[in-house]
C-alpha cells in the first residue's frame, strides 16, 4: 500500500521537475522538439510545476488532516447543526 503511495507522489514530483526544466530552457532560449514556440512551453512548464506542486502538497493536506496533525486553519470544515434553529 505505501508502495501505491509513493508512486502517486512521484509521478506529479516528476512532472513537476519537468515543468522547472522546461521554463529553465525557455530562459535560455532551447526550444524542446513538441513546443512550436519559445513562449507556448513556458507556459506548458509553468502549468506542469503548478499542477504537480498543488497535487503533492493536497495529497499531504489530505493525510494531515486524517492524522489530526493540522492547526486550526487547516481543519476541515464540518456541517455542525445549530440546535437553536430546530
Amino acid at each position: 500500500m505505501r508502495l501505491i503511495a509513493l508512486l502517486i507522489l512521484v509521478i506529479p514530483g516528476i512532472m513537476a521537475a519537468l515543468g522547472i526544466k522546461l521554463m529553465r530552457d525557455m530562459l535560455f532560449q532551447i526550444l524542446q522538439p513538441p513546443f512550436p514556440f519559445l513562449w507556448l512551453q513556458f507556459i506548458a512548464g509553468l502549468g506542469m510545476l503548478v499542477l504537480g506542486i498543488w497535487f503533492i502538497s493536497g495529497f499531504v493536506l489530505y493525510r494531515d488532516r486524517k492524522n489530526k496533525k493540522v492547526s486550526l486553519p487547516f481543519q476541515s470544515k464540518t456541517k455542525e447543526t445549530d440546535p437553536s434553529s430546530k
